[in-house]
């Protein structure tokens, strides 16, 4: 099955929802987005290294990459490679110096920051991306890797705050234009919450 090739574009945080972050992988060349839902810890160790910061003490993803850089391990790159129940696997493709080739399993979430540190590439299929994936309108750029901020909640049209529990009472048709608004928004946590439920009514 065809690799296809993702980068790191944003890392998404909700005020109004603790601990919630997400991290946004864009298509290479394409449209499409893949947010992950990822713990604070991991949102912190990806956007240290993002920002090319330099913490007093090796944070843990830090001495995993000087661990491997000490003994001569190749971080060759990650690969997203199933979907399952709203959970995202992945696997490090590691290359040691007797030439050796060696998948390890992975958390996403920590495959992500050793991946910016080893400044590796990403990798999903297009499986996944079509059951998780979320399409840019063309006129959108794709934004630089950084940490952005965002509100949890999201306004309709018509102006009113829309929660949760209110996407039920959403047509489809709705749900695709909150989606489009929150996109717009770079509320990718809520995004996240909107794609699911539209999901759901397709039956996915």
């Amino acid at each position: 099955m065809k690799k296809i090739e993702l980068e790191i574009v944003a890392l998404s945080h909700s005020i109004t929802q603790t601990h919630s972050y997400a991290v946004v992988l864009g298509e290479v060349n394409g449209l499409r987005r893949l947010p992950i839902v990822i713990g604070g810890f991991e949102a912190q160790a990806i956007a240290v290294a993002l920002e090319r910061m330099q913490p007093s003490r090796p944070l843990t993803h830090d001495l995993f990459a000087n661990f491997m850089a000490t003994f001569g391990i190749d971080l060759l790159e990650v690969v997203i490679y199933k979907l399952e129940e709203g959970i995202f696997f992945a696997k490090l493709l590691c290359q040691g110096l007797d030439g050796e080739t060696v998948e390890i399993d992975s958390r996403t979430s920590d495959a992500l920051a050793l991946a910016v540190r080893a400044n590796c590439r990403i990798y999903t299929y297009e499986n996944i991306l079509e059951a998780a994936g979320l399409y840019l309108d063309q006129s959108e750029g794709g934004a630089p890797a950084s940490v952005e901020s965002s509100e949890g909640a999201s306004v309709s049209g018509t102006g009113k705050v829309t929660s949760d529990k209110d996407l039920k009472n959403l047509s489809l048709e709705e749900l695709n234009t909150l989606l489009q608004q929150v996109l717009e928004q770079e509320d990718y946590v809520r995004a996240i919450t909107i794609r699911d439920e539209i999901n759901n009514r397709k039956g996915k």
